[in-house]
């Protein structure tokens, strides 16, 4: 999809209503689902925020990023994410931390990112996060600047996420089960799965339904 054509559907999505766990369900297996609103509120999760960006490539294509992971000490190491982290006490608000996080790991000048929407948000077992993503978008071609925390910047076309044949499944050992078939994401080669592919399937559902 052109940038342009992108652009004018994007500018229907504060009326659209998102797709919540219903959506992002559609990513998990049937263990995960045991994680409810009320067991998650019992854990005190920790606050952390994310930021999908789409933006124009050289080709004018709509395109957003993910993030491999560094392969540092961490839950979250070698792992394939959006940009984002943790809420900071220096943060108005978690909308404020994705755009932080995402200028410190990839260089994004924080004064161009336009945010259009905060999605549903989504519990991450493993570190006991919960995390608030947001939709922005950038009017240009980014040069990315990566700090110690991203291995790779990878650009994804919109039209490769809105395609189902992109969906598929792999066997998985997670932090709740072992060798279990997980839905996953094949995305310009890379498996994304876990809760960046429960994020992504909330973002499609929400595109389709004002494409």
């Amino acid at each position: 999809m052109e940038f342009n054509s992108f652009l004018s559907l994007i500018s229907n999505i504060n009326t659209a209503k998102l797709g919540g766990l219903e959506s992002q369900f559609k990513m998990v297996p049937k263990e995960r689902k045991i994680f409810n609103n009320l067991n998650i509120e019992k854990l005190r999760p920790k606050k952390a925020a994310v930021l999908a960006l789409f933006y124009p490539n050289i080709k004018n294509e709509t395109c957003f990023l993910l993030t491999l992971r560094a392969n540092y000490k961490g839950v979250h190491a070698a792992q394939i994410s959006f940009p984002g982290g943790k809420f900071e006490s220096s943060d108005k608000n978690l909308k404020n931390t994705a755009i932080r996080e995402t200028f410190e790991e990839i260089g994004i000048n924080s004064n161009d990112i336009q945010i259009k929407k905060q999605m549903t948000d989504t519990f991450i077992p493993p570190s006991n996060f919960l995390v608030s993503p947001f939709l922005g978008i950038l009017n240009y071609t980014p040069k990315f600047t990566y700090n110690h925390e991203v291995e790779k910047v990878i650009e994804v076309r919109l039209s490769d996420l809105l395609n189902d044949k992109s969906i598929t499944i792999k066997n998985l050992s997670t932090s709740y089960m072992k060798n279990i078939d997980v839905p996953c994401y094949k995305l310009n080669n890379y498996t994304v799965w876990g809760a960046t592919s429960m994020m992504l399937s909330e973002i499609k559902d929400l595109l389709k339904l004002i494409y």
